[in-house]
């Protein structure tokens, strides 16, 4: 059974990835130097300051600033309009989907303010196994991907119907 959900809700989640996001990478900025590494659960999980040029696993981070500004922002900014767009369609399709959007949303503004205020992201979960480590990512990172996981579960449930 669909359910209208008001355009309200993703609103909040959005603001609210953004604000715990951005607070949680200030208290990294003002209680870290950059790259260091405190342990939190030996064996898999340190909290790191570091940062990012690029996207994802570091992708167009040796391009030169003004491009790699330009791009990212210009895909933050189509992204969020695509999510808008999303909206019409997954407001029929419950709660789940629309907190998916609101996550996608808030991590991608998240990322984007990084981007026009210091000109990379600020990454600090640092998760492991052995040696054996994952790119360090951060808060907004998390909400998109969780957020896409919601999305891609309504989907296929959907599909079932």
């Amino acid at each position: 059974m669909a359910s209208n959900v008001s355009a309200r809700e993703p609103l909040l989640w959005m603001a609210g990835v953004i604000l715990i996001d951005q607070l949680s990478k200030w208290w990294i900025m003002t209680s870290f130097f950059l790259y260091e590494s405190r342990t939190v659960v030996p064996g898999f999980f340190n909290v790191t300051f570091v940062t990012n040029t690029g996207a994802a696993f570091g992708f167009l981070a040796g391009q030169e600033n003004v491009f790699r500004q330009a791009f990212f922002v210009g895909i933050a900014l189509l992204a969020l309009a695509a999510l808008a767009l999303a909206y019409r369609h997954f407001r029929n399709e419950g709660r789940l989907a629309v907190t998916g959007l609101g996550l996608i949303a808030g991590g991608a503004v998240g990322n984007l303010i990084d981007r026009l205020r210091f000109g990379r992201v600020i990454d600090f979960l640092d998760v492991y196994i052995g040696p054996h480590h994952w790119p360090a990512f951060n808060v907004a990172d998390s909400a998109i991907t969780i957020g896409a996981g919601l999305l891609i579960f309504c989907s296929l449930k959907g599909r079932t119907k």
